[in-house]
C-alpha cells in the first residue's frame, strides 16, 4: 500500500464528507476486505493531507459523540484525478510486463 495511501483515502471522499473509522470501513469494503488500514496509519495521513490543502475537517456531533469528518477541497478532486491517471499508467506498464502481448508472426 506503500505510495497510495493518499489516493485511497481521497477515492473514498469523493462521494462525500466521512469520519476517520467510516473511511477505514470503506476502504475494507471497496476492497472486499483485502484492504485494512490501522488508525496509526490513517490519522497521520489525513492530517498531512489536510495541512497541503487536499482535504478540510470539521467537527461533528452525533448523539454524545464528537467526531473529526474529512472532506475533499477542490485541489483534493485534482489530485484524485492525477492518482488515477497515474495508476492507469503504472498497472498497464506492469500488465504489458506481466502479461506480454505476443507480436504478429511470433511463435509461443
Amino acid at each position: 500500500m506503500r505510495g497510495h495511501l493518499d489516493g485511497l483515502l481521497l477515492a473514498v471522499l469523493e462521494t462525500g464528507p466521512l469520519h476517520g473509522y467510516a473511511i477505514i470501513t470503506a476502504v475494507q469494503q471497496r476492497s472486499g476486505g483485502v484492504l485494512e488500514l490501522r488508525t496509526g496509519t490513517i490519522y497521520p495521513a489525513l492530517n498531512r493531507l489536510e495541512r497541503i490543502g487536499l482535504l478540510r475537517s470539521s467537527w461533528q456531533t452525533t448523539g454524545e459523540r464528537r467526531r473529526r469528518c474529512y472532506e475533499l477541497t477542490e485541489a483534493g478532486r485534482r489530485t484524485l484525478a492525477g492518482e488515477r491517471t497515474a495508476w492507469r499508467e503504472f498497472t498497464t506498464a506492469i500488465g504489458s510486463v506481466l502479461n506480454p502481448v505476443a507480436p504478429p508472426g511470433a511463435v509461443t
